[in-house]
């Protein structure tokens, strides 16, 4: 019996393994639920998921951070933190500033303009979440993390 990704995708024939069929399906979810989110930072002026991230990265510090200290807590893997940053700045959303006993080193700080829209997300993105994920169970919600987190395991870091 045909899988429901392999309907959704309209593959004639049946994945080369379940390994491929897992694979595929955690690559589809991951797709539709950023596209969600995509669309609510875009409503709300940020470029992408990974501004997001930064700015509660930063916020839940409560401090400066360095840059490459951003990029190590960041969700997904961001290359270009530097330019990321850049961005932000140029938004006004954080600001950088050298460090006085090593000038290679800088630190990143939110703005006021940051928590406020931080502030002002925090509604909709809690929303977004229990609507995304109201159709499981606690006990499913349990399941799949330790699931996925299982799955993490495998992949190097």
């Amino acid at each position: 019996m045909a899988g429901r990704l392999q309907a959704e995708l309209k593959k004639k024939r049946p994945f080369a393994s379940l390994d491929q069929e897992a694979l595929l399906n955690i690559a589809r979810t991951s797709d539709r639920l950023q596209i969600c989110f995509e669309r609510l930072f875009r409503e709300h002026g940020l470029d992408s998921g990974s501004q997001y991230n930064v700015l509660r990265i930063l916020r839940g510090e409560g401090k400066p951070l360095p840059v490459l200290e951003i990029a190590s807590r960041t969700i997904a893997v961001t290359p270009g933190i530097t330019g990321l940053v850049d961005r932000m700045e140029t938004k006004g959303l954080v600001k950088r500033e050298r460090c006085t006993e090593d000038r290679r080193k800088v630190f990143v700080s939110i703005t006021d303009k940051g928590l406020a829209l931080l502030a002002k997300l925090d509604g909709p993105i809690e929303e977004m979440h229990a609507r995304l994920l109201s159709h499981l169970s606690d006990s499913e919600k349990r399941e799949l993390i330790r699931l996925l987190e299982k799955a993490r395991e495998g992949t190097p870091r």
